[in-house]
């Protein structure tokens, strides 16, 4: 009997297993299908509306123009963003410099060293409140730290209250993808005669490293789109970045507010314009976070 079993063909499956309306199960969770995608789409719509929005108001104003020249004054036509593009972009490369270190080796602690100290627990802590934490209280501040010493608004004041923004998020992540790496490479290392040292840099970090980036990647998207910390810090300047880090500087955030209740039309539309190609950053670095953390690990 157990060989005829064995040696049969696969039976058919059961007849109630079949797609039919007639079944409640099928139609409970054809409803559930129709109810689930109705509410993706819902959650999706804000996104895409402001897209639209974003689109036809400062579409228009697309064009090599915008990104090259200056920002145009009260009342005059022309110009672009050019100089806001510009300082956004050396404001966020100065708080990348100043949080990165600071994030990655944080990182490196709790998850290889620190363990379930108390001090990495504070740690720890500390780094889940600052991601709640107002930006606004980042500018204040950096504004108490280094406007006020300095005596004068700047790109690196602005630099250093993004990287209060940026490091936990760099922290935590960099952690979760320390923490994921298999405990038997680790192992494997350790006993063909690798220091804890060379382990953590040879095996531990470059097999993480996707992980790692894809945090990179959202604190640069946050940091980017954070206005309230410039207005404390870097505040505006309508002249190109001349290379001196310790003066204001341009930002595309910072324009944006500015030119958003501006009487006049044409700086209006720039700052339509100016929040259609800053949505666009953010929604690239985000894109290019998912595509480096769905790329397979190479060994």
């Amino acid at each position: 009997m157990a060989q005829s079993v064995a040696g049969s063909p696969p039976s058919s499956p059961p007849s109630t297993l079949r797609f039919s309306f007639a079944n409640s199960r099928t139609i409970l969770d054809a409803v559930l299908t129709v109810v689930a995608v109705t509410l993706s789409l819902l959650a999706l719509f804000p996104l895409f509306s402001v897209l639209y929005m974003l689109i036809v108001r400062g579409g228009s104003m697309l064009s090599l123009d915008l990104i090259t020249q200056l920002t145009p004054g009260a009342g005059m036509d022309g110009g672009g963003i050019g100089n806001a593009l510009l300082g956004t972009v050396v404001v966020v490369i100065v708080a990348a410099a100043i949080s990165l270190p600071l994030g990655f080796l944080a990182a490196v602690y709790l998850a290889e060293y620190g363990g379930d100290s108390r001090l990495a627990s504070a740690v720890r802590f500390s780094g889940k409140v600052l991601t709640g934490m107002p930006s606004i209280l980042a500018g204040v501040f950096a504004y108490a730290i280094v406007v006020v010493t300095t005596g004068t608004f700047s790109a690196f004041a602005g630099g250093v209250a993004m990287a209060i923004l940026m490091v936990p998020t760099v922290m935590l992540t960099s952690e979760q993808a320390l923490r994921a790496v298999p405990v038997k490479m680790k192992l494997a290392a350790l006993g063909m005669g690798c220091t804890r040292a060379q382990t953590v840099l040879k095996i531990v970090v470059p097999t993480a490293m996707p992980g790692v980036l894809t945090g990179v990647m959202l604190a640069l998207a946050r940091a980017m789109g954070e206005t309230a910390p410039l207005l404390f810090t870097a505040l505006f300047s309508d002249y190109w970045f001349d290379g001196k880090i310790g003066a204001p500087i341009a930002s595309l955030a910072v324009l944006i507010y500015n030119f958003s209740g501006s009487p006049f039309e044409h700086q209006v539309k720039l700052a339509w314009a100016a929040s259609l190609v800053l949505v666009a950053l953010v929604l690239i670095l985000n894109v290019a976070a998912q595509i480096v953390t769905r790329r397979p690990v190479e060994h």
